[in-house]
């Protein structure tokens, strides 16, 4: 069952949260029918995530690691291999995409493969002018007595 959602009245209050509201319809409209390979997403900081994604079977070189504006994709295809008739394959060797949305600012800071599990270390890192910072309150005692700078008209620059 799909159910629209208005935003419109976020848009009254709210400047440059358009893209969260995209994303929001973006999620209500796909249905998560695909959900190989699993994943884990843990929060192990304030600012620092990690991906953990069940890839048993996938050497180093048949997967990739693409970060892009905002987005983070994970594929996964294996080289083909004749290992003769299959009685049963219970082991998933078909190719895959995952997509992660990421925050502004969200950097991938490593990537590992041990055991059958792939790990995206990831940290938000806020710029210096993004951070919040302290305004000095002038009072109108304090504005009075600095005089103004003036440039002076006769002097040249040599």
């Amino acid at each position: 069952m799909r159910t629209a959602f208005d935003f419109s009245p976020l848009y009254r209050s709210s400047i440059g949260f358009d893209r969260i509201a995209d994303l929001l319809e973006n999620a209500s409209r796909t249905a998560s029918a695909e959900n190989w390979p699993p994943y884990d997403i843990t929060k192990s900081g304030e600012d620092d995530y990690r991906i953990t994604m069940a890839v048993a079977g996938f050497s180093q070189d048949e997967l990739s690691i693409i970060h892009e504006p905002n987005m983070l994709v994970v594929a996964g295809e294996k080289a083909s291999e004749d290992n003769g008739d299959y009685l049963h394959r219970g082991i998933a060797g078909r190719p895959f995409e995952r997509r992660f949305e990421l925050a502004d600012h969200v950097k991938v800071m490593d990537a590992g493969l041990a055991n059958g599990l792939l790990t995206i270390d990831l940290r938000r890192e806020l710029p210096e002018e993004m951070k919040p910072r302290r305004i000095e309150i002038a009072t109108a005692d304090a504005s009075s007595k600095v005089p103004p700078k003036r440039i002076e008209a006769d002097k040249q620059a040599a």
